[in-house]
């Protein structure tokens, strides 16, 4: 199996200095794609294509989530803001461009026809996401479960190319990996208030808090002291650490049924990724022990 590399690989087609110095990337689907190449580098018949399908799949990840990051809102904008705005549309169609050149390349037009397939899933799920959202018809678990649909939908077109076992349990594993991605991502956010709006946290609030509190997140301001006063009121912080927690050990028991050792060594690298990441959020995992 060779080593996962698809980061570095990557770089090639993310690192250009008018991308880094105007705008911020998401982040990298590491943990999907690290799982994706271990479990098809044990499939025979794409073990030589798993670390191009892997990097291929990075570049649309990447152009998809870059294009949803994209401000759509009503008003005026500085010149830097609106320089950024402009990149991020111009980056996510260069990252998505860029999948469909390496695959016709490697000659995989079959491939091109499977993953676009599922980038029309994709979307479909994001429009239904974000009508519920408009009507406010959505609570923090549904938001986290059409979250892991939304994040897992392009890496589940490979599930009938897997074999035995890796094909058993993929979906498994591929669900609670995008749960752990999902919600670091949803601490991160915690501690930005801007980023408060239709977060996990704005709809756990909206689904417990008083009368008034709802009337308050329903309206069109909603002050960083309102917001970081939700945070501590419902322990926000330490009810995403347990969520995180569960996600880690969903995954170690998944692994556990695995029969191949290699397999079973990967999913170790990957979790002990996460388990790194986790430590950035030490403060909030203690308050759940």
């Amino acid at each position: 199996m060779k080593p996962y590399r698809v980061p570095q690989l990557a770089k090639k087609y993310v690192d250009y200095d008018m991308i880094q110095n105007h705008t911020q990337l998401p982040a990298f689907p590491d943990s999907r794609l690290h799982l994706l190449q271990a479990f098809l580098s044990e499939t025979r018949s794409y073990a030589e294509k798993a670390e191009l399908f892997a990097l291929v799949l990075s570049l649309l990840q990447l152009g998809l989530d870059t294009h949803d990051e994209i401000d759509v809102e009503d008003g005026s904008r500085s010149e830097r803001e609106m320089r950024s705005r402009q990149l991020k549309v111009l980056a996510g169609d260069y990252f998505s461009g860029r999948f469909y050149q390496l695959l016709a390349q490697a000659g995989e037009i079959a491939m091109i026809a499977k993953i676009s397939q599922a980038v029309c899933e994709v979307n479909g799920l994001k429009i239904t996401l974000y009508l519920r959202m408009q009507q406010a018809v959505m609570q923090a678990d549904d938001y986290l479960s059409s979250m892991v649909q939304l994040k897992s939908g392009l890496f589940l077109a490979f599930q009938d190319l897997l074999e035995g076992a890796a094909a058993l349990y993929w979906t498994e594993l591929l669900h609670a990996l995008s749960r752990c991605e999902i919600v670091l991502e949803e601490l991160a956010r915690s501690k930005v208030p801007a980023r408060f709006h239709q977060s996990w946290a704005y709809w756990h609030a909206l689904q417990v808090g008083t009368l008034e509190e709802q009337q308050t997140l329903e309206g069109q301001q909603i002050e960083a002291g309102f917001i970081s006063g939700l945070y501590n009121k419902y322990d926000i912080h330490a009810k995403l650490a347990a969520l995180l927690q569960q996600a880690v050990e969903d995954v170690r028991m998944i692994a556990a049924k695995l029969e191949s050792d290699k397999l079973v060594q990967e999913l170790q690298h990957i979790t002990d990724a996460v388990l790194y990441k986790i430590a950035g959020f030490a403060p909030a995992l203690n308050e759940t022990r």
